[in-house]
């Protein structure tokens, strides 16, 4: 591999991870697909790039091109590239839970506004009284008992006798 090739890998790696990282995944798969390219597929290199394709893959809802590539990969050269494939690869097939409905929370698609509509959705008011809120009554300061019930001294003469039988069996 030459140096240029080196360089111009590191540049179309580095952009299609961050790519992957900001949401663009197109762009991703892209950058990544064009990076390894240019290097050995079967380097460590190439393995690192092809499970970040991978994942690419996954955020872009491309299961099926994610299998293929976790599929193949989990004969890579490399140990740490199979590893990774495999784990990648159990995870993609594992069974899928459903998520009740009140768990998800509904984003309002804005693409077919009118742009000199105002973008902000105004909450729903609620139906139905809020039961969550606390009620705090007015108390009559003279209603309220402050009379001494002994427990700070009771408590203070158990730990007393506590720590001194500590201290007594301690010296035997």
């Amino acid at each position: 591999m030459t140096a240029d090739n080196r360089e111009k890998f590191h540049l179309k790696y580095q952009a299609g991870k961050e790519a992957l990282e900001r949401g663009q995944y197109r762009l991703s798969i892209e950058n990544l697909t064009a990076a390894i390219d240019l290097i050995a597929p079967n380097s460590r290199r190439g393995g690192e790039a092809q499970i970040w394709l991978v994942t690419a893959y996954q955020a872009a809802n491309k299961i099926p091109e994610a299998i293929a590539l976790c599929q193949e990969l989990t004969t890579h050269p490399d140990p740490q590239t199979r590893e990774q494939a495999q784990r990648i690869l159990y995870i993609i097939n594992a069974p899928k839970l459903e998520r009740p409905r009140e768990w998800m929370s509904e984003i309002p698609d804005l693409a077919n506004k009118d742009p000199g509509q105002s973008r902000y959705v105004a909450a729903k008011k609620p139906t139905q009284p809020s039961s969550n809120k606390l009620e705090i009554e007015d108390i009559d300061p003279s209603q309220i008992e402050t009379k001494d019930n002994q427990f700070i001294w009771f408590a203070f003469i158990l730990i007393f006798l506590i720590m001194g039988s500590l201290v007594w069996f301690g010296r035997t």
